[in-house]
C-alpha cells in the first residue's frame, strides 16, 4: 500500500472542502471497498478524509411521510431498522442479501452507493482496463465475462454494477442528498446517480470531485408485497448473477434488476405490461451479451417469473 496523508473532518462541508482541495483525495468511512482497492494499488489516493465521526447516522421520517437515511448508517443498522423492515422491506432484504455480517456492520449507506465494479480485470493491475486507466482498453471484451453486464455497456467497458442496496433504492425512487465544498446542496434522483459506461467508464456516478453524500431519502411507502430475489454462484458472500427487486400489489407493479447492467436497471415502461415474458423482453431490449454471459437473458426471465410468483403468493 502506498503512503498517504490523513485527516478527520468535523463537518460535512469541511469534509467536502478537504477533498476538493486535493486532486488525489478520497473520503473514507467503513472502507470495506476502498481499502481493498488501495492494497491492490487499483486506488492510489494521496490523502484520506475520515468522515466516520460526522453526525450522519440517523434514520428519521421526513415531513412528506418518507424516510431519510444518513450516509453513515451502517448496512446492518439500516436493514434492521423497524421502519425500513415494515415499510421498505425490499430494501432490508436487498441489504441482507449482500456481503457478510461483518462487512454489513462496517459498510455505510453512502459507501455502498459508491462501491466500484467487481470485474476481475478492474482488480488486476497487470491487465488493460479503461475503468482503471482510461484509454488502455477493456480486457473483459474477449476475455472472461461470465458475470459481467449485458445492458448499459459499451465498447469501452462491460463491467456490472455490484450493489444489492442500490437496486432496491432504484426501485423505491430514492434521492441522494449531497453537500458541496461551498455549502451548496443537491438532491440527485437515484435514476440519474449511476451512469452507463459510454466512452468514460472511469466516471461511474454524477458526483463532482469533493461533493459529499450526506443522506439518502425515500418517498412515502408504496405498500404492496416486497420481494428481493438474488441468484448467485453460492449461497452467501457472492455478488448477484441476476437479482430482481419487486413491489407488487395495492395498485403498484415495479421491478429493478441487478447483476445484469452497468447500473441498477429499471425500465418503467415495462412495468405497465403483464406477464414475466413481456416484461423481461422490454427490460432486456438492447442487451449485448457475450458468448459467456448470454445465459443471463433466460436467467433474468426465469428469475423475474419466480419473483412475480413469490409476490403473488
Amino acid at each position: 500500500m502506498r503512503a498517504f496523508t490523513y485527516e478527520r473532518a468535523d463537518s460535512p462541508q469541511a469534509a467536502a472542502q478537504a477533498v476538493a482541495s486535493h486532486p488525489e483525495a478520497k473520503f473514507i468511512a467503513g472502507g470495506t471497498n476502498l481499502l481493498d482497492l488501495m492494497k491492490l494499488e487499483v486506488e492510489r489516493p494521496a490523502h484520506l478524509v475520515d468522515v466516520t465521526r460526522l453526525d450522519l447516522k440517523k434514520v428519521e421520517r421526513t415531513g412528506d411521510g418518507g424516510l431519510r437515511i444518513g450516509a453513515l448508517v451502517t448496512n446492518t443498522a439500516m436493514a434492521s431498522h423497524p421502519i425500513v423492515k415494515r415499510h421498505y422491506a425490499v430494501l432490508s432484504r436487498a441489504v441482507m442479501a449482500g456481503a457478510s455480517g461483518q462487512l454489513r456492520n462496517k459498510a455505510t449507506t453512502g459507501g455502498n452507493l459508491l462501491q466500484r465494479s467487481r470485474c476481475p480485470y478492474f482488480y488486476d493491475t497487470s491487465k488493460p482496463c479503461n475503468k482503471r486507466k482510461p484509454g488502455t482498453g477493456c480486457s473483459a471484451i474477449g476475455g472472461f465475462s461470465r458475470n459481467l453486464a449485458i445492458l448499459g455497456i459499451s465498447d469501452a467497458c462491460i463491467a456490472q454494477h455490484p450493489s444489492d442496496m442500490a437496486v432496491a433504492m432504484r426501485l423505491l425512487d430514492a434521492k441522494v442528498e449531497t453537500i458541496m465544498p461551498d455549502g451548496g446542496t443537491r438532491a440527485i434522483p437515484i435514476a440519474d446517480f449511476h451512469r452507463e459506461w459510454g466512452n468514460t467508464p472511469n466516471v461511474e456516478n454524477a458526483l463532482r470531485h469533493g461533493e459529499f453524500i450526506t443522506a439518502v431519502t425515500l418517498p412515502k411507502p408504496l405498500g404492496g408485497t416486497h420481494v428481493y430475489r438474488k441468484v448467485r454462484d453460492r449461497a452467501s458472500y457472492a455478488f448477484a448473477t441476476v437479482s430482481v427487486a419487486a413491489v407488487i400489489g395495492d395498485g403498484v407493479q415495479r421491478f429493478a434488476f441487478g447483476g445484469i447492467a452497468s447500473k441498477p436497471w429499471r425500465v418503467e415502461a415495462a412495468e405497465k405490461l403483464s406477464g414475466a415474458d413481456a416484461i423481461a423482453k422490454a427490460v432486456l431490449a438492447g442487451a449485448r451479451p457475450t458468448a459467456q454471459n448470454r445465459f443471463k437473458i433466460p436467467l433474468t426471465r426465469r428469475t423475474l417469473a419466480a419473483t412475480i410468483e413469490q409476490a403473488q403468493a
